[in-house]
């Protein structure tokens, strides 16, 4: 593998990664634009500087997962790892135009998956790691509900006797502790996601050991350039997070990015590649629904379950056909 394939396949990893902060930095700024407590501008800027803050508090455990633990890193080499990006990238612009949260995260799995599986045929995936990553499809938004309700019932417990005006303007401060605890948690698994697709290219070229640990300019690249892709925002899908699912105030945008955010955390600790987008959508319908089921409008809740169920498929399809293309000509 020359040189120069290997810095072109590097750029597009950070391409991706700046695609994820572009496209996903409504799940970070959605709720806190929508109540109002920040200008969007500023919000933006709030989430990168978390996103990029991630760098200091979280390990390299998803990183291990993406670029060892979801498809053989034997058959991975700079056609596999094109074909994946180019799925990724593809995905995130399309549903990016038509407004639609989908998962970067899942969007760039699926893209492995049919790259890899074009090589080397379904024995070239991780069954662990790829069923792994394909549960918390299912149970990272679950539990972001679940947390979110458990939050919003101990918090309307704990503010019975107090006026709504109060709470207003409690919730509007502590909204920007809960916002930023949610980006610090994208940052720390999205920024992962790229650095386990670089990680995986270094070692099949042969520019580092399978056991070596992986370089720090790695880790500080992909940080900033979520961190970018964060600052320059992805609009079109903030309308629908922040105001769509549901109608938020800020005390429902503290539950629903608190449960996020603890969520996200734990994931992150053990390893698991989750999609923040699925995440902060299952937090902002329990929210919805502790006030009643009616609130939260389930009709584009279900549009969104429909392009989670997508991803994977759509993307291992394009990454396929960008993989045939990469094998005759790179």
């Amino acid at each position: 593998m020359s040189y120069e394939v290997i810095v072109l396949m590097i750029v597009l990893a950070l391409l991706f990664d700046f695609m994820n902060g572009f496209h996903d930095a409504a799940n970070s700024i959605a709720t806190v634009v929508s109540t109002r407590v920040l200008r969007p501008h500023w919000a933006v800027v709030w989430a990168a500087f978390f996103n990029f803050l991630a760098l200091g508090v979280f390990g390299v455990a998803v990183a291990a997962t993406v670029g060892k633990g979801i498809v053989d890193p034997a058959v991975i080499d700079h056609q596999v790892v094109f074909g994946a990006l180019v799925g990724a990238i593809s995905w995130n612009v399309i549903t990016w135009y038509y407004g639609i949260p989908s998962s970067s995260s899942h969007a760039l799995i699926g893209g492995m998956a049919g790259a890899a599986v074009s090589k080397g045929g379904v024995g070239t995936l991780v069954a662990s790691g790829f069923l792994k990553t394909a549960a918390a499809i299912v149970l990272s938004p679950l539990l972001g509900l679940v947390l979110a309700v458990i939050i919003m019932l101990a918090v309307s417990w704990l503010c019975a006797r107090s006026t709504p005006r109060r709470v207003d303007r409690w919730f509007r401060q502590l909204q920007l502790i809960s916002a930023g605890l949610y980006s610090l948690g994208h940052g720390g698994n999205d920024a992962q996601k790229t650095m386990g697709i670089i990680w995986a290219l270094l070692i099949a070229a042969g520019r580092i050991g399978p056991k070596d640990p992986l370089p720090f300019w790695v880790v500080l690249a992909c940080y900033s350039a979520i961190a970018m892709g964060t600052l320059f925002g992805g609009w079109r899908i903030v309308k629908t997070m922040g105001q769509k699912i549901t109608k938020l105030k800020p005390v429902d945008g503290f539950c629903a990015e608190s449960g996020g955010a603890i969520t996200l955390f734990l994931a992150t600790g053990l390893g698991i590649p989750v999609s923040t987008t699925h995440t902060i959508t299952g937090a902002i319908v329990g929210v919805g629904s502790v006030k009643k089921l009616s609130a939260v409008r389930w009709g584009v809740a279900g549009s969104i379950v429909w392009a989670w169920v997508l991803t994977i498929p759509c993307t291992a399809f394009i990454a396929a056909v960008a993989w045939f293309f990469g094998e005759l000509y790179l």
